[in-house]
């Protein structure tokens, strides 16, 4: 495959002994070990030169989709990505997904055009201040001027998003520019050899004083908790987390984001904790263990409103480590009494030699039996408590069942997917992670409805030979039908799960406990998604009775194209959300 000692050659196809800027461009990208970009064409330029350094486009439909498709796709990469968009109001599409990257943590780098240098600034067709336009969303933006200084400006892009806390940059790129040659003798390119595409760029460790702090505190703990949040996937910390809880018997709780950072069968994982905590949920039992803590470690979790019910989950005596790359997410919320600041694997692996050095693991091993028999308690109370729902045969049929019947063809490699509002619920308290490391991939830093068929896609071309379901209401599905047609004219097949129910279930649920009334925006008239999938090509199965559940499941899991398994959902469903406890079972 081509690399960026090739643009010289490329220039010199083209006439030229100078490379053009979007050769150059695509040189660096391919550099920095980009396969792949998610685009709809324009930069031209740019997608135009960029087969010839082995770098494929994912045309999607809508640039909203193909931000989140980067966005997935680094999840599951761990490989900075790549979106590419139009100036004007195709750039302004990108400002969701990217709002949700800078949020969540993920390195995504956004390549927009910009309109030629003799027409800004007089109303071009389509001009925009982008720069303004992306100052809320993105960590780093940059208008790239300057031919010669096109490696320069991508690595600098790169740097940006994959070092310290990731996140979105945007490097504009004007469209005369695109085509101008670089100004230097194309072998010049060569001078820059690093690749910068993987992330973290850079692991720094916590400081070893704050370490033994950390270390002694929770050595001394009664009843000592772990929270892990997003930054442990980011960081492939997994293994490590999962080290610390094996050999220093610590019980581990996970934030929606960070389900799978830990095996949720192990006997010391507590499961998803935050705001979901109601009846039938999967950690109400446990709440007690989050209760008692008197020392907490938090690790790359920004403790927001939902992941610790609205800040009301820890116990006010309780004190508190934490845990990650970027300082300021430390005491935000919950004052720290050691910072450890810096890379979640090696302030794990830090941790964990320095309390296996004061022989935590042995000291802990009386507790480790009481501990275990309590999460197995609550575990097995919530089985149930839970086994009604799971088992139920009512129709409409009941979310649970829908989650019991994923829980059945899902094995430790599958990637899993949820859209925001109640699908992720669904999936995080129904569907256990298999083994640490797993990954359940969830728009949580913004939480905006649409995400989950991109985000599979994404998560898709980064992992072509593993399954990828997801999960979404029929609200969320509405955002993004288009993109069946780009799951299948771009060969990414995934497993659509429809949760058919004709409401806008968290909106509708959500204002008639606050207002004691709902607004009519809630309801849907009746919407086959089969056909949708049908008519897009894709394969579409609707399903009515639980008993089909499986069998569509183990269908479409052996397809070879999308499928849509659109499922007649009860609508008057909700999931376990401590706000709503108390109230009646039907809102």
């Amino acid at each position: 495959m081509p690399d960026h000692a090739d643009v010289s050659a490329v220039a010199r196809r083209t006439g030229s002994n100078r490379p053009t800027v979007a050769q150059a461009v695509a040189a660096a990208l391919r550099r920095h070990g980009v396969e792949l970009t998610f685009g709809q064409s324009l930069p031209s330029a740019f997608h135009l030169a960029a087969p010839a350094f082995g770098i494929r486009q994912v045309a999607y439909r809508a640039e909203n989709a193909g931000g989140i498709m980067a966005d997935g796709y680094a999840r599951m990469s761990n490989r900075v990505a790549v979106v590419t968009a139009q100036n004007g109001p195709a750039a302004t599409l990108l400002v969701p997904p990217l709002a949700e990257a800078l949020k969540a943590s993920v390195p995504v780098v956004a390549l927009v055009q910009e309109v030629p240098h003799d027409q800004a600034d007089r109303n071009a067709f389509q001009e925009l201040d982008h720069v303004d336009l992306f100052r809320g969303v993105a960590k780093w933006i940059r208008r790239l001027d300057v031919p010669a200084r096109a490696d320069d400006y991508v690595d600098m892009a790169f740097t940006a998003a994959a070092s310290g806390r990731p996140g979105p940059a945007v490097l504009l790129l004007p469209a005369d520019v695109l085509s101008m040659e670089t100004g230097e003798e194309a072998s010049a390119a060569r001078r820059r050899r690093l690749d910068l595409g993987r992330f973290p760029l850079d692991r720094t460790a916590p400081d070893p004083a704050a370490v033994d702090a950390a270390a002694d505190l929770l050595a001394n703990a009664r009843g000592p908790l772990v929270v892990a949040g997003g930054g442990v996937h980011l960081s492939d910390a997994a293994a490590a987390l999962a080290a610390l809880q094996e050999r220093c018997a610590l019980p581990v709780a996970t934030t929606t984001m960070g389900k799978g950072a830990v095996d949720e069968t192990h006997p010391l994982s507590v499961g998803v904790i935050g705001y979901f905590m109601g009846p039938n949920g999967a950690t109400r039992h446990l709440r007690g263990l989050v209760d008692e803590a008197d020392v907490v470690l938090l690790v790359g979790t920004r403790t927001n409103q939902n992941g610790t019910d609205s800040w009301t989950l820890f116990p006010d005596g309780a004190r508190f480590i934490h845990l990650d790359i970027d300082p300021l997410e430390i005491g935000r919320t919950y004052e720290a009494s050691v910072r450890l600041v810096g890379d979640a694997r090696l302030g794990l692996d830090a941790l964990s030699a320095a309390l296996e050095a004061r022989g935590t693991g042995t000291s802990r091993r009386a507790a480790r039996a009481a501990l275990e028999r309590r999460i197995a308690e609550g575990r097995r109370a919530h089985a149930a408590e839970a086994a009604g729902m799971l088992q139920s045969d009512a129709r409409p049929i009941r979310p649970e069942r829908i989650m019991d019947a994923i829980n059945h063809v899902a094995d430790a490699e599958t990637i899993l997917v949820a859209d925001a509002s109640y699908a992720t619920i669904w999936l995080a308290n129904y569907v256990p992670a298999q083994r640490a490391g797993q990954r359940f991939l969830t728009p949580r830093g913004l939480a905006g409805l649409g995400w989950g068929l991109p985000l599979a896609l994404g998560a898709k071309a980064a992992a072509p030979g593993r399954h990828v379901l997801a999960v979404t209401g029929d609200g969320g599905f509405a955002h993004c039908w288009a993109e069946l047609e780009t799951s299948l004219r771009m060969d990414l097949p995934v497993t659509l799960v429809v949760l058919n129910n004709e409401v806008l279930g968290y909106q509708k649920h959500a204002e008639s406990v606050k207002f004691g009334a709902h607004t009519d925006a809630c309801h849907f008239r009746p919407v086959d998604h089969a056909r949708i999938a049908e008519a897009c090509g894709c394969l579409g199965v609707r399903v009515e009775d639980p008993a089909d559940l499986v069998p569509a499941l183990r269908r479409a899991r052996e397809a070879d194209r999308t499928t849509v398994i659109d499922v007649i959902t009860a609508p008057d469903a909700f999931p376990p959300i401590t706000s709503f406890e108390g109230q009646p079972t039907e809102l």
